[in-house]
């Protein structure tokens, strides 16, 4: 049974030197839109759009459970064009399992991300009720009841590189259309087939929805290295599967990355699903769920997370994917909404309860303590706000020789300096201006 306190027997205690921290950062090419809604009007004017949308038709905008950079300025300017084209639109959470497999969680969701009836200007329906379109190979094909009603389904979403597969199309409106819009039921009929098969059954699966339900576009959005909206392109259904594989490649030439071949420590102070799918990004972290072939650098010894997004709602899928972990976590998360995740995705690892520490500072000195082959004071720790913001982070002093070698794409900040806990064991927040932005 665990308490509010855990007290272990350590060989040798945690009084460990730990080494300076500096705050430097990572340069990356960040071009950005300047305006969202401008963007999604101009987007809205081109022929082949205009002419999906008639006069007087429903329809159901699907907005998943990412923290999207700009999403609601995005769906309320989508709403909006659709209104002036004489569209009746409402929106509809396509999100598969997340928000605990519930209506009221999903909605909770997009609350969360400012989608509200009154910031966007139409309903929001969100329910868990699906229908079966058909069978795929022998796979029944599940949608939202409420979107397979409508005349016409939008799907907003951002298109970048999937945490569990690599295909041409990864996560994006063909991810959106079948997990997303297929609801609990429906992402739980496509996991039992393995992600690994997802690079094709995907694709598949979304050719059978269009055959069946009139799909008019997705909007996809992009982000750069610095978590902004790069670019916002409007896909019609025709052009789905030419152009997600071009915007699935530029999404991966902007995506930001630890700059590091080789951590010893990884500290990352929040998770959660608005973050990645995976909590913590595989793509970033270099570490994934058992059974998972994944060769992505960094290669990480141990990782220590330290919180939870507000915006997962107690959600701590990936968490499994951690070394050690704090006490203040582990009363932080919601094991009915993340289980149902979990269990919608079969990768059951993911849900597992790391080594749990009763703060911050244990936690971290933990993870120093237990690299094998390292000094505490060498050790090679990178720390970051989460597996999103990557321009500013800190790195331990074993590091500083790699950080000055490369002024190309790293600049040192701040100086070093020890890592900082107030009495509690709380680790202070991230020195310098963590908003700010260099752009190369």
């Amino acid at each position: 049974m665990i308490g509010d306190r855990i007290e272990v027997n350590i060989a040798g205690g945690l009084d460990i030197a730990l080494p300076r921290m500096v705050h430097i950062r990572q340069k990356f090419k960040t071009v950005k839109l300047t305006n969202v809604a401008q963007a999604v009007s101009d987007q809205f004017k081109r022929s082949e759009v205009r002419a999906k949308i008639k006069p007087g038709m429903t329809v159901a905008v699907g907005c998943g459970s990412r923290g999207i950079a700009n999403i609601a300025d995005c769906a309320k300017q989508v709403v909006a064009e659709l209104k002036a084209l004489g569209a009746k639109p409402f929106i509809f959470p396509a999100m598969g399992s997340h928000g605990g497999g519930t209506a009221e969680g999903q909605r909770e969701v997009l609350e969360g991300y400012g989608i509200t009836e009154s910031f966007v200007g139409c309903p929001v329906h969100s329910q868990m009720d699906v229908v079966e379109l058909g069978k795929v190979d022998g796979m029944p094909v599940y949608m939202d009841k409420l979107a397979a009603a409508a005349d016409g389904v939008v799907l907003i979403c951002r298109v970048k590189p999937h945490t569990n597969f690599r295909a041409p199309i990864e996560s994006g409106i063909v991810k959106m259309m079948t997990i997303g819009m297929g609801k609990i039921v429906g992402a739980t009929e496509l996991h039992t087939n393995g992600m690994d098969t997802f690079g094709e059954l995907l694709p598949k699966a979304a050719k059978f929805i269009m055959s069946k339900k009139n799909f008019l576009l997705g909007v996809a959005m992009v982000e750069n290295a610095a978590d902004e909206t790069a670019l916002i392109e409007i896909v019609p259904a025709k052009q789905t599967f030419e152009r997600e594989p071009i915007l699935q490649q530029k999404a991966k030439e902007m995506m930001a990355r630890i700059c590091f071949d080789e951590v010893d420590v990884l500290i990352v102070e929040k998770i959660g699903k608005n973050i990645s799918g995976a909590g913590m990004d595989p793509n970033i972290t270099g570490r994934n769920n058992r059974f998972i072939e994944w060769n992505m650098k960094p290669l990480v010894k141990k990782i220590v997370v330290l919180g939870l997004t507000p915006e997962t709602h107690g959600n701590a899928c990936g968490l499994g994917s951690a070394d050690v972990t704090t006490m203040r976590v582990y009363k932080e998360v919601d094991i009915a909404k993340t289980y149902a995740n979990i269990i919608a995705s079969t990768y059951l690892d993911g849900g597992s309860i790391p080594m749990i520490m009763n703060n911050d500072e244990d936690a971290i000195r933990l993870a120093v303590k237990t690299v094998v082959r390292v000094k505490p004071q060498d050790c090679k720790i990178v720390r970051i706000r989460n597996t999103l913001k990557l321009v500013d982070i800190h790195v331990s002093e074993p590091l500083m020789a790699q950080v000055r070698a490369n002024s190309a794409q790293f600049e040192m900040v701040g100086q070093p300096e020890p890592l900082k806990f107030d009495a509690k064991g709380l680790l202070y927040p991230m020195l310098g201006k963590m908003e700010t932005h260099a752009h190369a």
